[in-house]
């Protein structure tokens, strides 16, 4: 399985996304919506975004129990 965590600097719901994954055991990998043209167009003002396995499962506000379902975890 793969996770990807969609984010910008200074974002601090970001921040939450990235404690959440990590409380539950997933490190996941870092992309920064400002640095790459193709994930600007897609997710500028939605990040940060969860991806898993490249299917969106959380944006903005991302609810723990909502990545524990979508990690299968629940």
């Amino acid at each position: 399985m793969t996770v990807v965590l969609i984010t910008r600097r200074g974002c601090h719901l970001c921040d939450e996304a990235l404690v959440a994954l990590r409380s539950l055991g997933v490190e996941p990998d870092m992309r920064d919506v400002d640095e790459d043209e193709l994930l600007h167009a897609q997710y500028d003002f939605r990040v940060p975004v969860v991806l898993v396995d490249g299917r969106v499962v959380g944006e903005g506000k991302v609810r723990p129990e909502d990545l524990r379902r979508a990690l299968h975890l629940a």
